[in-house]
C-alpha cells in the first residue's frame, strides 16, 4: 500500500508533488510560502510598473494607491460642448443617483441629470463620489514616444548592446580557448590575474578609462561606450570552465585531419560552447542595455544618448511627468525581457555544466 501511494505521488506534476503521501507536509507549506514570497518580491515591482504605466497623472498621485488603472467615467450632455464627469450623488431619501458635474463653486457642486440637463441640482462636493472604471491609458505611450526621442535612443542602445555583445563573445571566447586548450608557461598565472580583476571596483578605473578614450578621440562617441568593457573576467571564467569539458582528443583529431587553429576555434569550439556563449550573451545584453554610469561619463550630446540616459534627461528639472516616464520605462525593459525569454533555456544548461570534467 505504501509503495503504491508513493508511486502515485511520484507520478504527480512538478507543482503538485508533495513530501507527504496524501496530504501537505509542513515542509511543503514552507516551500510553497517561500516560492510565493520570492515570486512576489521578484515580479511584484515589474507588474506594478507595467500597470502604473497605463494610469493617468492624477491616478499616479492618488493615495492610497490602487493596483489597477482607473479613470473617471464621463458622459456627453446636451447643451455642453465637452463631456462631463459622472458622480454618485446621495439624495435626501438615502438613495444615490448618477449625475454629471457642471462646475464646482467652493464646497458646492452644480450637477445635472444627463437625462434632464435643463435642471441644475446643487450638492455637497465632499459627499459625492466619482464613478470610475478600469481603463488603460494607451495614450501615455503615444504621447511619450512623440515627446521623447525614443526611436533615436532605442537605435543607440541597440547598436551599443549588439556590437558590445558580439565583441564580448569574440574576445572572451578566444581568451578562454587559449586558457583551456593550450599549454604554455604562465597560463595559470594569466588566468589568476584575469580573475583577480573581479576584485577591482569599477570606480577605480573610471578616470583612467575616460582619459584613455579622450586621448584616442572616442569621447562623445558610441565606440567609447562599446569597446572599453568588451573583455570581462566573468565571461573569460565562464567560457574557460565550460571549454575544459570539451575533450582534447576531439581537437587532436581535427589537427590530424588538417584543420587550422582558427578552423578548430570556429567549427568545433564555438558550436560546442553554445550554451555557455548563450549565457554570456544574456549577461552581456543585460549589462550593456542597463548600463548608465559609463555612458553618462562618455556621452554628453543628446543625439548619442542611450535609452537609460534619455530617460534620465526626460525627467526635467521642474516637472516630472511620471505617467510618460513609466510608459517609456516599460518600453525600455521590453527588449531585454524578450531576449531573456528566448535564451533563458540555455542558462540552466550553461551554468550547470560549467566546471564539469
Amino acid at each position: 500500500m505504501a509503495t503504491d501511494a508513493r508511486t502515485k505521488a511520484d507520478n504527480r506534476g512538478f507543482f503538485t508533488r508533495t513530501k507527504g503521501i496524501n496530504r501537505l507536509d509542513w515542509a511543503d507549506i514552507i516551500t510553497y510560502l517561500y516560492l510565493f514570497l520570492g515570486t512576489l518580491l521578484m515580479f511584484g515591482p515589474v507588474v506594478w510598473i507595467v500597470l502604473s504605466s497605463f494610469k493617468t497623472e492624477a491616478e499616479l498621485i492618488r493615495f492610497p494607491p490602487r493596483a489597477l488603472p482607473y479613470r473617471q467615467e464621463t458622459v456627453v450632455v446636451e447643451g455642453y460642448e465637452d463631456p462631463l464627469p459622472l458622480f454618485e450623488v446621495p439624495m435626501e431619501d438615502g438613495s444615490t443617483v448618477q449625475l454629471a458635474r457642471v462646475r464646482r463653486v467652493g464646497l458646492e457642486a452644480q450637477m445635472v441629470d444627463p437625462a434632464n440637463p435643463d435642471e441644475i441640482i446643487k450638492a455637497d462636493n465632499t459627499q459625492i463620489m466619482p464613478v470610475e472604471a478600469v481603463a488603460f491609458e494607451v495614450s501615455n505611450y503615444k504621447e511619450g514616444i512623440q515627446s521623447f526621442n525614443f526611436l533615436r535612443y532605442f537605435r543607440n542602445s541597440v547598436v551599443v548592446t549588439v556590437a558590445a555583445t558580439f565583441l564580448t563573445l569574440f574576445i572572451n571566447s578566444m581568451a578562454a580557448f587559449s586558457l583551456s586548450k593550450y599549454e604554455y608557461r604562465g597560463r595559470n598565472a594569466v588566468f589568476i590575474i584575469i580573475i583577480s580583476a573581479l576584485m577591482v571596483p569599477i570606480s577605480v578605473i573610471l578616470v583612467p578609462a575616460f582619459l584613455l578614450i579622450t586621448e584616442i578621440g572616442w569621447n562623445n562617441n558610441l565606440l567609447g561606450v562599446i569597446v572599453p568593457g568588451a573583455a570581462t573576467p566573468t565571461g573569460v571564467f565562464l567560457l574557460r570552465q565550460y571549454m575544459l569539458t570539451i575533450p582534447d582528443d576531439l581537437i587532436d583529431a581535427a589537427r590530424i585531419d588538417g584543420a587550422t587553429e582558427w578552423g578548430i576555434y570556429v567549427r568545433i569550439i564555438l558550436p560546442l560552447a553554445g550554451p555557455a556563449l548563450a549565457v554570456l550573451a544574456i549577461f552581456s545584453v543585460m549589462w550593456r542595455w542597463n548600463d548608465f554610469l559609463w555612458p553618462k561619463i562618455v556621452l554628453t550630446r543628446s543625439e548619442n544618448f542611450t535609452l537609460q540616459l534619455g530617460l534620465q534627461a526626460f525627467q526635467g528639472d521642474l516637472q516630472v511627468q511620471w505617467h510618460l516616464i513609466l510608459a517609456m520605462t516599460v518600453l525600455t525593459i521590453l527588449p531585454i525581457t524578450l531576449v531573456f525569454a528566448f535564451l533563458q533555456r540555455f542558462i540552466t544548461t550553461g551554468i550547470a555544466t560549467t566546471g564539469m570534467k
